[in-house]
């Protein structure tokens, strides 16, 4: 294969989150910029709540890093949904050209490489990437309405109510630095159980991660923050076990947005967090401000996905995964030379 990692030149200007209830509640509850008391966030059905996180997600970025939706040549976004309607309802009334991705829970980190790869080379000059999840729809969508009652299974992951928005530009005046990235392969390893996407989407972390230290010449030591999003605690420990037997210790700087979100001690998330909002609202609110003070200095933040539906695992297939990955650094590490 060849060299698939790419160094980029630009940078992220603002970032906004919107999440729900549960989510307010948890460890990171206080540094998200919205939240909704009840998750409708004023609408009729759970579709459309999602489709407004989205909406409100990029207005209040937009209104961070003092743009309109004018100073945006594109939307890149992405949700769980059939369709990605979660996106493009809740993006439709903004006047901008509108790319819609699915990525599953991977689909924040593959918008901010397409957009950190078109404005680095010049086909835009500031793009937005937009992702989220809603908790009551994915599970209408992937398992069963919630009314059902239905048992989880220890290894289950909790789907965030949550949405990220990014503005990706230049480097003058980022907040935080995108030096590199490096897109995913799909990965399939024999998981059929759709209650345990972090043993289906581990792999496909490790693929990626062996592929970048391979081709960046780095090793884990070199970076303060490894972290994904999100395999939470059963698919955390696989990847690291995985590493482990490549000859790579990644457990001293490794974490991830599923186990971050929740409370494991106080909130019955079982196996931690999932979603695309699950990563998206973590990086944004959490992960993108300690880049911006240097409390963070080289961060490599990888979204995982599973890319299943409800047919192909109704049909007794296994699950595909990907993992994506963006390498980023405060403004301070500048000079640091990725590749």
């Amino acid at each position: 294969m060849k060299q698939a990692l790419k160094a980029t030149s630009c940078g992220i200007h603002a970032a906004a989150s919107v999440v729900g209830k549960m989510e307010k509640l948890g460890p990171l509850g206080g540094v998200f910029d919205l939240h909704g008391d009840d998750d409708r966030f004023g609408q009729k059905t759970w579709e459309k709540a999602e489709a407004e996180m989205q909406r409100l997600a990029l207005n209040t970025a937009l209104a961070k890093g003092k743009l309109h939706e004018q100073d945006l040549d594109a939307i890149l976004a992405g949700d769980l949904l059939n369709q990605c309607v979660g996106a493009a309802y809740g993006l439709k009334d903004f006047n901008v050209p509108y790319f819609g991705l699915y990525g599953a829970c991977s689909t924040a980190a593959e918008g901010l490489i397409l957009a950190s790869l078109l404005t680095t080379n010049g086909y835009f000059e500031r793009a937005a990437a937009v992702a989220s999840s809603h908790n009551c729809t994915a599970e209408r969508q992937y398992r069963s309405p919630l009314e059902y009652g239905a048992q989880r299974t220890p290894t289950a992951q909790w789907t965030v109510t949550g949405a990220g928005a990014f503005i990706v530009g230049g480097e003058e005046s980022a907040m935080a630095l995108i030096r590199g990235v490096l897109p995913g392969t799909v990965i399939e390893k024999g998981i059929k159980d759709a209650a345990n996407m972090g043993a289906a989407m581990a792999p496909a972390a490790a693929d990626t991660l062996l592929r970048f230290f391979g081709e960046s010449n780095t090793v884990p030591e070199d970076f303060d923050l490894i972290v994904t999003g999100d395999l939470g605690y059963e698919g955390g420990a696989i990847l690291c076990d995985l590493m482990a037997i490549e000859g790579v210790d990644i457990r001293k700087v490794y974490n991830d947005c599923g186990m971050m979100i929740y409370s494991r001690d106080t909130q019955d998330t079982h196996a931690g967090g999932s979603g695309c909002g699950c990563s998206a609202a973590v990086l944004a609110s959490y992960l993108l401000p300690k880049l911006a003070t240097g409390a963070l200095r080289r961060v490599l933040f990888l979204g995982t996905g599973a890319m299943m539906s409800p047919q192909i695992i109704q049909q007794g297939e296994y699950i595909p995964a990907i993992a994506h990955l963006v390498c980023l650094t405060s403004k301070e590490e500048k000079e640091w030379k990725l590749c």
